[in-house]
């Protein structure tokens, strides 16, 4: 799972940061009252959002050692583009980057801002465990991820339970700042305003993720959906299937979000349904 735990970590990484700047420069200071404060919320939490977005490729690149496709050097990677291409048209979107990068565990992410410049990657793991057809269906997942436009979604929906968790972290430090301040003491917010906002929006961030990976969740679904459209619901099925049989992903835990293959990890946290559940949801798709 590889596009929403990088994007996830970025996101609160920037996140972080611009919290910090805002109180080492006494930003904070300007937000009082609700209005205010609200749009200073939404002006960091979309700005976290968004930034996380329009880097998630080269990030993505960067902590998979993914390798871009340009020049086909054998059958494999001929193959590859001409498939994705294939996809991409039958999508209605423009040809994503297509890359290969190391690893043994069979999986496939794709992530980028934009539909037309996209990027799609597999691991050496998927294509020497996985038929043709079966790497066909994961590359028709992936495709069908950025056809949906998840990851704008997943920055929208970001952006927004961002807002509410530096809204609610302020207003949060704000009582507790006043409640241990001294009564004439009008120096503004302190070192208590600033720690229990920081530990607030850590908090509250965790539980933000919560609700991002339970939305990621119905969104592999519509994925698998659109996989069986393009590439067929049976070669999907043994693409899922194939899956089960394999382990535990290598993945960094920065890129765990838009990868095919299932995670282990504490159920709330996962950004992807159990393999069995995506499989009876094609079936049943192909019985309809």
């Amino acid at each position: 799972m590889l596009r929403i735990g990088l994007f996830i970590l970025t996101n609160l990484a920037v996140m972080a940061m611009l919290a910090l700047v805002a109180s080492l420069t006494g930003m904070d200071r300007y937000a009082g009252g609700i209005g205010p404060l609200l749009m200073y919320s939404a002006v960091i939490g979309f700005t976290g959002s968004f930034f996380s977005l329009l880097i998630s490729k080269f990030v993505a690149k960067w902590t998979t050692g993914a390798k871009v496709i340009t020049q086909p050097s054998n059958e494999v990677e001929a193959w590859l583009l001409q498939t994705v291409k294939r996809q991409a048209d039958a999508a209605g979107i423009g040809m994503p980057e297509v890359a290969i990068y190391p690893g043994p565990e069979s999986n496939a992410f794709a992530t980028g801002a934009f539909k037309n410049s996209a990027l799609v990657a597999v691991s050496v793991g998927l294509l020497n465990n996985m038929r043709r057809d079966e790497v066909e269906a994961v590359l028709a997942h992936e495709v069908s991820h950025i056809a949906n436009g998840d990851m704008v979604t997943m920055a929208l929906l970001q952006g927004v339970l961002n807002t509410f968790v530096v809204l609610i972290s302020r207003i949060v430090a704000q009582v507790a700042d006043s409640a241990l301040r001294r009564a004439n003491d009008n120096s503004g917010p302190g070192f208590v305003y600033f720690g229990v906002s920081m530990v607030m929006q850590l908090l509250l961030g965790v539980l933000a993720s919560i609700i991002l990976a339970w939305f990621s969740r119905r969104r592999e679904f519509r994925a698998d959906a659109g996989a069986a459209k393009i590439a067929g619901a049976n070669k999907m099925i043994a693409a899922l299937e194939r899956l089960k049989g394999g382990g535990d992903s290598t993945l960094p835990q920065s890129v765990q979000v838009m990868g095919i293959a299932g995670h282990k990890a504490m159920r709330l946290f996962a950004t992807h349904p159990p393999l069995d559940d995506r499989i009876a949801a094609l079936r049943g798709q192909s019985l309809s």
